[in-house]
């Protein structure tokens, strides 16, 4: 058993928490953070439409009030690029949802950061490699589409159980607060991470939403706390 793995049977049923992704604004981050949210995410990918840079990323940081943590998402950024981002922008995380070797996992925590690695049912990384990532958690999703993120598509969310089991799980890929009971059951993970399922258009959520995703992730029980 590795070091992260977690005998079910030894831990207490705790809620799901929640992570809101793709916050592009302090003002939504907060509102994100007074209907429950545990977590929020901002995107630092060049690609994505919702793409902050990291005074953005402060300005967000700054919105949140204590225990809520900030998450930055990466792709196939070098180390040095992300520990300039995650000082600048305060970070308390990054996921890392490109081809990272677990190396680069290693020097993130060795720097004292929480490290999620990206792991995907249709592409590599695929769940197979999680034995190999030295990280706090995994984020598992679909893997298919134009955007390195979940694009919105909801799949088998039960593929993702064995690994729930034996890991810190947050589950992602096609959630909306229409589903998200569904694939807290079928999936079981430690946490959810939303972004287009709350949202009106790329990088503007929708509140109201964002308060039905947590009242239905509120049906759901985790074997972990993923974020502290």
């Amino acid at each position: 058993m590795g070091r992260d793995e977690i005998p079910a049977a030894a831990v207490s049923p705790l809620p799901v928490q929640v992570k809101i992704c793709g916050l592009t604004r302090p003002e939504e981050a907060a509102a994100c953070a007074a209907a429950g949210a545990t977590a929020v995410g901002c995107v630092f990918y060049p690609r994505s439409p919702r793409r902050v840079s990291p005074a953005q990323a402060a300005a967000v940081r700054r919105a949140l009030p204590a225990g809520v943590r900030l998450v930055g998402v990466f792709v196939d950024e070098p180390v040095e690029g992300i520990l300039r981002a995650a000082s600048a922008a305060g970070l308390d995380a990054v996921q890392l949802h490109g081809h990272e070797p677990p190396g680069d996992a290693a020097r993130l925590r060795a720097e004292g950061l929480f490290v999620v690695k990206a792991l995907f049912a249709a592409r590599e990384p695929s769940f197979a490699r999680a034995a190999g990532y030295p990280v706090s958690a995994f984020l598992l999703e679909c893997g298919r589409g134009p955007q390195p993120g979940g694009n919105a598509r909801a799949w088998d969310w039960g593929a993702a159980r064995a690994l729930a089991e034996r890991f810190p799980v947050i589950l992602a890929g096609g959630i909306t607060p229409e589903n998200a009971a569904f694939a807290l059951s079928a999936a079981r993970p430690d946490a959810l991470d939303v972004s287009s399922g709350v949202e009106r258009r790329p990088g503007e959520k929708d509140i109201a939403r964002v308060r039905r995703l947590i009242a239905a992730a509120g049906c759901g029980r985790a074997r972990r706390r993923i974020f502290p």
